[in-house]
């Protein structure tokens, strides 16, 4: 499947919501339509902090793809994590999620990151299996941990 990319704006919200929704869906993440518009609005309005890329395939819009960026001493520089990427399930096993990840290492670098972060579920084998034939590898030695700050 030919495979494009394109930066998001505000103007997509109206195709990203419902995609972003089902994302949220999938993943069990708990989270409120006003909640989710509003995210998405201030990421779209600072390209500073990244990016949403609608995925495009065959022509057909096949989902979407945020690369939130953050600097870090490690990695010299600015690094990112792609924070969220969902294909709707029409267009998983296609080629299409491999074809994503090398366009947006592409983007990345006209962004200046020099390093590309993610999480994947545990029991996510299809997407862990993409994501280390794309070149990620897990880093054993650190485990991920989160904290919420209150309002």
């Amino acid at each position: 499947m030919k495979t494009e990319l394109r930066q998001a704006s505000t103007q997509d919200l109206p195709q990203l919501l419902p995609l972003v929704r089902a994302y949220h869906e999938f993943e069990h993440i708990d989270s409120s339509e006003t909640l989710r518009e509003s995210a998405l609005r201030r990421l779209l309005a600072d390209p500073g902090c990244g990016g949403i890329w609608m995925i495009h395939a065959d022509n057909l819009l096949a989902g979407y793809i945020a690369l939130c960026r953050g600097f870090s001493i490690e990695f010299n520089g600015f690094d990112a994590f792609i924070d969220e990427f969902y294909l709707n399930p029409e267009f998983r096993g296609k080629g299409v999620g491999k074809a994503v990840l090398e366009a947006i290492k592409q983007e990345a670098r006209k962004l200046e990151i020099n390093a590309i972060h993610l999480e994947v579920a545990r029991d996510n084998d299809r997407a862990r299996v993409l994501y280390r034939a794309a070149g990620f590898e897990a880093r054993d030695k650190y485990l991920p941990m989160s904290l919420m700050l209150d309002d």
